[in-house]
């Protein structure tokens, strides 16, 4: 099948942007069966993308130090020729909009508006952490309101008090997250509705709790049942944004709803932490099949075609393990190599394919069995599941095993043989679980007989301690919004043992109200 050509050369204008977009979604629906948002295409300057960077890709954000900070790094290494720029930004809303580099060739253009406008955004739409997480249709909105708010606060209560709230606020980022299922799906725009009226309720309840704590000299711990006070302040708690924003006895309502604003947008990117594999892949593979049609359709050139093949092949490129450039795995390369490998197991297996995957090998349909994969799974039951002994050998995977207790030092743990396949595949989906690679931190209990400690666990997995300074920094922060004593005991999972403990006092005078 022959067609008109799209573009000639490297030049293009918003007509060409036109015709790439609607023939990549011609192909995007009666090929891949892509179910979208509505996309919104805006093309920036290399200054802007840059802009964007320093504000983590988006496009309405309130103000701090850190973007500009991040801002003049990243110009400083631009300009140099130390760094390139990404061609596209993509952001996870309805309609999903997708930013290109104005400096960009017609081919460039093709190949993000495939991989961002299509590849990413069906993800971003059906995959079921983002369903269950996020808010696309919410989000322009909050942002707009959050932009709104903190510029009020920084009028009203100074610039000074606002950026040490942010400074605390970001740092406990991390840990601001909601992990496990179950919780109402967040509703954005409604929270900019209730923003001005839920602060009666919760301050009712609030000051229920703390008009039980006593006052003067201290007191036995049996003044407030354990149990009670454990129910009253729903510990044990990992979410410490929200702990803090419900239960901080000294915080200004303006300050609880900034922690609010900071813990909403954390949650937004949560599920972006545990498919940047999946994502990414779904993406390249998409823009893979694509491009490939467009010229096969003779819709771009052998040469615009070569120019695509060039960078997808830089985008792709995995050094080997002994290569000075090896950093871990490119998540563009592993997730590209296991939707392909998928492609072959599902169209043309081999006996060993359908003793792994009984129930997708040579099934035909390419199509429905990376959609179900897209929508089902995560970057660590992806791996888990789908990572083939072919594949594998392919990319010479093995696992070392270096425990310093152990005499023999490093040795080779897992090769290429039935076991080694299996403990391979595991230690590496092991890399990807959110559970076994952030920080177990808890708080599970307050001394509200006492000084008002507040008492964090830190469950420690194999030996995984904190850093020591920033352990003590992210605490200090803590502190500061909590306005009394914070301590953290780092406790080993296996034995219960306290291998340290933290304690930091508050350095910041709780701000007007």
């Amino acid at each position: 099948m022959t067609g008109q050509r799209l573009f000639e050369g490297a030049d293009w204008d918003f007509a060409t942007l036109q015709r790439i977009h609607d023939a990549c979604e011609e192909i995007a629906r009666s090929e891949l069966g892509l179910d979208t948002y509505i996309n919104q295409i805006e093309v920036i300057t290399a200054e802007q993308m840059l802009d964007a960077y320093s504000s983590v890709g988006m496009p309405l954000f309130y103000k701090h130090w850190s973007f500009g900070k991040h801002f003049a790094f990243h110009e400083a290494s631009y300009r140099k020729g130390l760094m390139g720029l990404a061609y596209e930004i993509v952001i996870n809303s309805s309609p999903c909009i997708s930013y290109l580099m104005e400096e960009n060739t017609a081919t460039m253009q093709a190949l993000v508006i495939a991989h961002a406008a299509f590849g990413h955004n069906h993800f971003f739409k059906n995959n079921y952490l983002f369903k269950q997480w996020t808010d696309a249709d919410g989000i322009l909105d909050y942002l707009e309101f959050a932009k709104r708010y903190v510029t009020q606060c920084e009028e009203r209560y100074g610039h000074v008090a606002v950026e040490q709230t942010l400074d605390a606020a970001h740092a406990l980022m991390s840990h601001g997250v909601d992990r496990y299922p179950g919780k109402k799906k967040l509703d954005l725009r409604d929270e900019e509705k209730r923003a001005g009226k839920r602060r009666l309720h919760e301050e009712r309840a609030f000051n229920d709790l703390w008009r039980t704590v006593p006052t003067g000299p201290a007191k036995s711990r049996q003044v407030l049942n354990i149990e009670r006070r454990r129910k009253l302040l729903g510990l044990p708690q990992e979410n410490l944004l929200y702990f803090l924003e419900k239960s901080a006895p000294r915080l200004a309502p303006w300050q609880r709803e900034l922690l609010r604003i900071v813990r909403h947008i954390a949650q937004y990117f949560y599920p972006q932490s545990q498919t940047k594999v999946m994502n990414e892949g779904t993406a390249t593979y998409v823009h893979y099949r694509m491009m490939n049609r467009l010229h096969q359709q003779g819709r771009i050139s052998d040469g615009n075609f070569l120019e695509f093949l060039q960078s997808h092949t830089n985008v792709v490129f995995q050094p080997e393990f002994d290569d000075p450039r090896f950093s871990g795995f490119n998540p563009y390369a592993l997730g590209f190599a296991m939707m392909q490998d998928i492609e072959r197991i599902v169209t043309n297996p081999e006996d060993e394919d359908r003793e792994w995957f009984p129930e997708i090998a040579g099934c035909g349909d390419v199509e429905d069995v990376l959609r179900g994969i897209w929508a089902n799974y995560r970057d660590e039951s992806f791996v888990g599941q789908f990572l083939s002994p072919n594949l594998i050998r392919q990319l010479r995977l093995f696992h070392l095993h270096d425990d310093p207790e152990e005499r023999a030092g490093i040795k080779v743990d897992a090769i290429h043989n039935e076991r080694g396949y299996r403990r391979i595949r595991r230690e590496l989906s092991r890399q990807y679980d959110i559970g076994y690679i952030d920080p177990n931190i808890e708080v599970v209990d307050v001394d509200l007989a006492g000084d008002r400690r507040l008492m964090l666990r830190h469950t420690v997995v194999k030996g995984a301690q904190l850093n020591e300074l920033d352990a003590k920094r992210v605490l200090q922060h803590l502190a500061d919004l909590w306005s009394y004593d914070v301590s953290l005991v780092e406790v080993d999972a296996s034995t219960d043992k306290v291998l340290k403990e933290y304690v930091l006092n508050p350095r910041i005078q709780p701000a007007a109200a």
